[in-house]
């Protein structure tokens, strides 16, 4: 009797596994769009930044793009100079932002040295 249930079980597992292997890439596909930085600017949709080697770039806010302050919704306008922001950038485009964090003291972020 054992012996019957233990190929099913096995069958079984091989396919949630199958099924489950492509999203957990998915998920990664999509961390892979995130970094961390400092605000230089909010002017309209248009986010300027510096990265954490202080490299400055921009970014175009999505419409509907999440903007949060400490975890809690705020509006862009609400990005200070400064302030210490994660990116997450559309899939495809690193140009657009669909996601913008602003860390507050507490969160994982490395602090440059001498800043």
């Amino acid at each position: 009797m054992v012996y019957r249930i233990i190929p099913r079980f096995l069958a079984a597992l091989a396919l949630v596994l199958f099924v489950a292997a492509p999203l957990a890439a998915a998920d990664k596909a999509d961390q892979a769009n995130t970094h961390e930085g400092k605000v230089v600017s909010v002017k309209g949709d248009k986010l300027v930044m510096t990265d954490k080697d202080g490299k400055e770039h921009s970014h175009t806010l999505s419409a509907d793009a999440k903007v949060t302050c400490d975890s809690k919704a705020c509006k862009a306008e609400d990005l200070k100079p400064g302030q210490k922001i994660r990116v997450t950038t559309k899939k495809g485009d690193a140009k657009i932002a669909v996601q913008v964090e602003a860390l507050d003291k507490n969160d994982k972020f490395e602090k440059t040295p001498g800043k």
